[in-house]
């Protein structure tokens, strides 16, 4: 006598421990919380050496008896501010437990390279043209904007800062080109110094 073959059993699967998947859930919320995170790092103090060598700066252009040398002038500063900001944002970064690479700070940051690479850009293709004297309001207008754009991801006095910028290359496009310097002096100094002193006593340095 033949007997009805029985149901079919799947072969027994071994429970995922408890504590396994308590690990993944974690590690979830640690990467949603660091990617909705804002982006603290931005230094205050740097931003106050940097308004202070970019007064220098307006000074000794404003002295410049050639368009290229005054030129000159704003691209080392350039240069300057960066060597400044850079190790300034890595030391407070890491003092905040932050990443400049990652989370927010990378968010920060592919928000903040668009418009200083038009900036660039821009710069050669006015000052080959021989437009020079747009360049401070073009200068500020896009280093507001990159300040607006990757303030997004940082405090709300940030973007308030890249407005401030903003604001005054508007009028300096529309000023006259003698007030240039004065307009860079004014956005690159006094902003930075202002706002660079108010993130660094209220946003830790």
């Amino acid at each position: 006598m033949v007997t009805a073959p029985g149901p079919l059993r799947s072969p027994r699967r071994e429970p995922i421990p408890i504590d396994a998947r308590a690990a993944d859930h974690l590690r979830y919320i640690r990467e949603t919380m660091a990617s909705a995170a804002e982006f603290t790092a931005v230094p205050g103090w740097g931003g106050v050496a940097m308004g202070i060598t970019a007064m220098a700066a307006a000074f000794v252009a404003s002295r410049q008896a050639t368009p290229r040398a005054w030129l000159v002038v704003w691209l080392i500063e350039a240069f300057v501010a960066v060597a400044i900001a850079a190790p300034a944002a890595a030391t407070k970064a890491h003092r905040v437990n932050s990443q400049l690479f990652s989370g927010p700070g990378r968010k920060f940051l592919l928000s903040f390279a668009p418009p200083i690479v038009v900036g660039g850009l821009l710069t050669y293709i006015l000052f080959q043209a021989g437009v020079f004297t747009a360049l401070p309001g073009v200068w500020l207008l896009l280093y507001g904007t990159a300040i607006v754009t990757g303030g997004a991801f940082s405090a709300r006095v940030v973007p308030v800062m890249g407005m401030c910028l903003m604001s005054l290359g508007v009028v300096a496009l529309f000023a006259p080109a003698a007030w240039g310097d004065i307009f860079m002096a004014a956005g690159f100094g006094i902003v930075h110094m202002g706002f660079g002193w108010w993130i660094a006593r209220h946003f830790g340095g």
